[in-house]
Formats: structure tokens, C-alpha cells, sequence
């Protein structure tokens, strides 16, 4: 009998994973992201993200609404072809707005590394 206790303790004591949030997006909706001509760059972005000044300067705001919670995208491309695909994803009266981001990168620039340097030999 003391050994079901134990058990039973044991089971209570273990601490539960903690869960994970169920994404928006699945593999296959990221995909599809590219044939919109979009770029997704994080998606239920937090506010240090959105304030990022390291972000490209083309960078949009999404505020669409799924099952009363509302979410924040940070995405790439026009605001058309941005609003064309969470209208197709997500139906109408979802999308809440589409505002500029807070990057001062340009767009050109973002994401690039710079060559490495090759060391000159002494002759």
C-alpha cells in the first residue's frame, strides 16, 4: 500500500511542461507567404520586437484578430498584397490595421554580412 502512495505522490510532484502556444501559421501557410510576395518576420510579435530599430524601414505592423485574442505580425511587402493574404488566411473582418514598423534599416542592407577580410601575407 505505501508503495501506491509514493507512486501517487511522485505522479503529483512532477512539475508540467509548460505549453507551448498553438501558432497561427502552419508550415505550409509559410509558404504560401512567398507566393503573396510577403515576408513574415515574426508573428505574435512582443513590444520590444515592434519597437526594433534594427528592422528594415519597409517593415508592417499586422493587427488581426483570431478567436477574441488580438495579434500583432511583423511582415514585409506592399500593404496590399500584406492585406490580400490575412484577408484569404483569416476572412473578413480580421485584419484591425496595417501601420509602418519602426525600422531604420534599409531594405537593401538588411540581413547582409559583410565579406570577410583576407589577411595580407608579408612577403
Amino acid at each position: 500500500m505505501t508503495e501506491k502512495v509514493e507512486a501517487e505522490k511522485k505522479l503529483q510532484e512532477k512539475p508540467e511542461k509548460p505549453v507551448k502556444p498553438k501558432s497561427a501559421w502552419s508550415s505550409d501557410e509559410r509558404k504560401l507567404i512567398s507566393d503573396y510576395g510577403c515576408q513574415l518576420i515574426a508573428e505574435d510579435a512582443t513590444t520590444d520586437q515592434i519597437h526594433d530599430k534594427k528592422l528594415p524601414t519597409d517593415t508592417m505592423i499586422v493587427s488581426y484578430r483570431v478567436q477574441d485574442k488580438v495579434l500583432r505580425d511583423l511582415c514585409r511587402g506592399s500593404q496590399t498584397k500584406i492585406f490580400d493574404f490575412y484577408y484569404d488566411k483569416f476572412g473578413k473582418d480580421c485584419i484591425q490595421g496595417i501601420d509602418f514598423g519602426n525600422g531604420t534599416i534599409k531594405p537593401s542592407q538588411w540581413g547582409y554580412k559583410p565579406p570577410e577580410k583576407k589577411r595580407k601575407r608579408k612577403s
